[in-house]
């Protein structure tokens, strides 16, 4: 019996989808991501024929494209599922030319999520390609392919082989380094703080210095700090004004991709790359016990906020039934949204496809990473759609002579939302009852000294969102664009925050003095507003590449006469066992290596050692090293390995427990890093939290 194709993306949404469809009337098949592109060997853009690209079919899709043809020859019909963006859109089109499908034809049906319900009814409502979709992809990969592919090369001349320069990677790193030179050009400022404490009937007040005559004043050093406390010690506070105010606090909104990105690294700690990785899994379809095969959530990439009213009318029936009418807002008219520099809002926020499929109902058919991520999406929506919290904050403002301070404390009084979305462990800050008049005796006074702390280093989630308020790329590219920085070693990991490298420096330097508008965030906020302009049909796409590109073209000519070659290699204390010569730090394709000074006469190489300074705790007589996985992960072994095969994905302190003897390593919070013992069962550890 003749049936329809339908061609997706990936082998696991195929799955999902034929199971939807039914297999006696439709064929799904995945095209694996794109069969067509632009070939890797070469430009491939005919600069003088006004940027033509030149597209062939993938290397290793030969038995992919074989296969779409052979099925497409029969099908009573082909509908064109790839993703809704403008990726999934210019596969399409490529699909299109390779199985001959008339690409104005009504062969293009697309999906926000992999439910039953919703790919019934696209695939009832086919559309015609739309090519100012396509047209939006075909000049962001050209002009990535200009630039690429004739600036990096300068790159390999004038540094080393490997690296590469790109619109969006380049001016990331510019962020960072510019980060990096604030951090070192810091200078402390210091400033004080001055706190009393006042003993009432019902208990303590904490008292913060505020000003004089009721007038802010800051506390710049201890002079000024000392000749306050003179004159207040020893006398009593007088409560002048009492302030209680009830306040809303609105609930959070539903996530686009980099508000997801940023709360899974900050409250899971996820890389962009793995939340993406597992979002993917989750949008594709998890088989659910009971259930089979269901997408979990909407799809992943977008940067919008809007919610169709069928999941606000779900979402509010099953916060009605499971915590009550209090909990639903009584008006739905919300303030209209403020989204991102550039956001298309063509998709809905990331959400799950069924509210009532709460995260422990289907625990055990997610992995643990899932259900971590599901968990964090399905209460984030959830939230979005309750009602606000509301907070009693209470201000005192006492005075001791003509200097004023403050006392502030607070108490929920409905958790609203936050009974569901809540990662604060903040406790409610009540004040004695106290009238106005009330005068008390002050217990201790507490002068501090601080000074100003440099800006913080970007982490993944910082960076993602500092991206987004300029305007820089777009969510599909965040998790690539921080990847390649990382795998280019231009941008190494110092715990969670991101620091350049040298390597970083000076390429971001060369760029910088040869091709300003590859470092330039306005410039590269530009391309993507224009990019966003030939998506709606505003603006021809190979004029947006030429305005782009032109301004380059005379500055790639110069840098290959102007630049003079940079030597990288880092010389070292330590001799080349064959010949007496220093070893040098080299860079490889598979990173830093130690090198003869004296190549090539001399060949010796050996790998770079990073010992921290501990004894191995298994043989007790190797060092305890750095190692790496092949994904970058760190952890801790031994260097008589294989002799020894201690392995630690903790860092080993040297420190041994009191307790059981065994080893300790340590544990980082966002709070403090403490030794705690390697042993899991020590009662140390019962006793520290671990």
């Amino acid at each position: 019996m003749p049936k329809a194709l339908v061609i997706v993306e990936s082998p696991a949404k195929a799955k999902t989808i034929e199971k939807f469809l039914g297999k006696s009337h439709y064929v799904v098949k995945a095209s694996i991501g794109h069969i067509r592109d632009l070939p890797k060997s070469r430009l491939a853009v005919d600069i003088d024929n006004n940027f033509e690209p030149e597209y062939i079919n993938i290397r290793g899709k030969g038995d992919v494209i074989k296969d779409l043809k052979k099925e497409a020859k029969k099908a009573t019909k082909v509908f064109l599922a790839t993703d809704p963006d403008r990726e999934g859109e210019a596969i399409s089109w490529h699909l299109s030319y390779i199985l001959g499908i008339d690409e104005d034809s009504d062969c293009r049906i697309e999906f926000n999520e992999i439910t039953k319900d919703t790919i019934k009814k696209a695939i009832k409502h086919p559309r015609k390609i739309n090519h100012d979709l396509v047209d939006a992809q075909q000049a962001r990969r050209v002009l990535d392919r200009l630039l690429g592919y004739q600036i990096s090369p300068i790159l390999w001349q004038k540094i080393r082989r490997g690296l590469s320069a790109g619109r969006v990677q380049s001016v990331t790193t510019k962020i960072i380094c510019d980060r990096e030179d604030e951090i070192e050009a810091f200078v402390p400022q210091e400033y004080w703080t001055l706190n009393l404490i006042s003993k009432t009937n019902d208990g303590d007040i904490d008292f913060s210095f505020f000003g004089e005559n009721g007038k802010k004043i800051d506390l710049k050093d201890e002079n000024q700090v000392n000749e306050i406390v003179e004159k207040i010690k020893n006398k009593k506070i007088k409560a002048d004004k009492i302030d209680v105010k009830t306040r809303k606090r609105s609930p959070v909104k539903p996530f686009t991709t980099s508000n997801m990105q940023q709360e899974a690294a900050n409250r899971l700690g996820f890389t962009t790359k793995k939340t993406m990785k597992i979002a993917q899994e989750l949008y594709e379809g998890i088989n659910i016990s009971g259930e089979g095969t269901e997408g979990l959530i909407s799809y992943i990439r977008t940067d919008s906020k809007r919610i169709s009213d069928e999941a606000k009318f779900a979402a509010k029936d099953f916060i009605l039934e499971s915590y009550g009418d209090e909990y639903y807002p009584k008006s739905s008219v919300k303030k209209k949204e403020k989204t991102s520099k550039g956001s298309q809002d063509a998709h809905e926020a990331v959400r799950p496809t069924s509210s009532s499929r709460t995260p422990d109902s289907i625990k055990d058919s997610l992995t643990k990473d899932q259900y971590k991520l599901y968990n964090l999406i399905w209460r984030r929506f959830i939230a979005s759609q309750m009602s606000d919290a509301i907070y009693e904050n209470l201000t005192i403002e006492a005075s001791i002579d003509n200097y004023t301070f403050k006392a502030t404390g607070s108490k929920r009084i409905f958790d609203g939302y936050t009974k569901v979305y809540n990662f604060s462990d903040r406790e409610d800050k009540l004040l004695p009852s106290i009238e106005v008049g009330d005068s008390f005796l002050v217990e201790n006074i507490n002068p501090v000294q601080h000074f100003t702390q440099p800006p913080a280093r970007y982490t993944e989630a910082s960076l993602v969102k500092t991206l987004e308020e300029l305007g820089i790329g777009r969510p599909s590219t965040y998790a690539p664009t921080i990847g390649t920085i990382l795998a280019r070693e231009y941008v190494e990991k110092d715990g969670a925050s991101l620091k350049p490298t040298e390597l970083g420096k000076v390429v971001t330097e060369i760029l910088e003095e040869n091709f300003e508008m590859l470092t330039d965030v306005d410039f590269t906020a530009l391309m993507e507003s224009k990019l966003d302009l030939i998506a709606e049909g505003k603006f021809p796409w190979k004029q947006a590449v030429s305005e782009a590109y032109k301004p380059l073209e005379s500055s790639i000519k110069e840098a290959i006469e102007n630049i003079e070659k940079i030597n990288m290699d880092i010389e070292t204390d330590e001799i080349c066992e064959t010949c007496g010569e220093n070893m040098v730090i080299k860079h490889g394709r598979f990173g830093k290596f130690m090198a003869c000074k004296n190549y090539p006469e001399c060949k010796t190489t050996k790998p770079i050692v990073t010992k921290i300074g501990v004894k191995c705790p298994k043989c007790h007589d190797g060092d305890v090293i750095v190692r790496k996985q092949k994904n970058g992960r760190i952890f801790y072994g031994c260097s008589n390995y294989p002799e020894c095969d201690f392995v630690e994905w903790k860092k080993p302190t040297g420190e041994t427990c009191k307790e059981c003897g065994s080893y300790m390593v340590e544990k980082v919070t966002k709070k403090e890093t403490k030794s705690v013992c390697s042993e899991k069962n020590c009662v140390t550890n019962e006793k520290s939290g671990k």
